[in-house]
């Protein structure tokens, strides 16, 4: 049976989202992801971190089947991407947590077609795509 990822809100090593990539891959390659889910393998959320972190999400993928904990994973991201300094943690998780809020790029738009699709439009508080996420995968009502 199809399972929801992680919470985008929670975090490995002060990064929020980077659990919930980590877990959609494993929860794919067991055949346990729900289907809505495979186009944004390695796009969106997973793309931008990884091009934030300047490593391929192939490669990242391949860390995490190897078996290794989202802390190893990070690890080797680090080393083998960028390292990142104090201020790196606050900038990623001060956009992420923000995406789909005032965004001039496309994303306030697509953010609120996902809303609308979901059928939280009468959701005020529902402001992100992480709240969207919380939302749509029952964490929150």
């Amino acid at each position: 049976m199809p399972r929801f990822p992680r919470s985008a809100y929670d975090q490995t090593g002060g990064l929020v989202y980077f659990p919930r990539m980590c877990d959609k891959i494993r929860l794919h390659a067991a055949g346990e992801l729900a289907e809505e889910y495979f186009g944004y393998l390695g796009k969106g959320f997973d793309g931008r971190i990884c091009g934030y972190l300047r490593v391929n999400y192939e490669d990242v993928k391949a860390q995490v089947l190897s078996g290794k904990s989202d802390e190893d994973v990070l690890a080797w991201c680090l080393e083998n991407g960028r390292g990142l300094i104090e201020i790196d943690y606050l900038v990623w998780n001060g956009f992420a947590r923000k995406r789909g809020w005032r965004d001039s790029d496309g994303g306030s738009e697509f953010f609120e077609k996902a809303k609308a699709d979901g059928g939280f439009s009468d959701k005020d508080e529902l402001r992100t795509m992480f709240d969207f996420y919380e939302y749509d995968e029952g964490r929150a009502q």
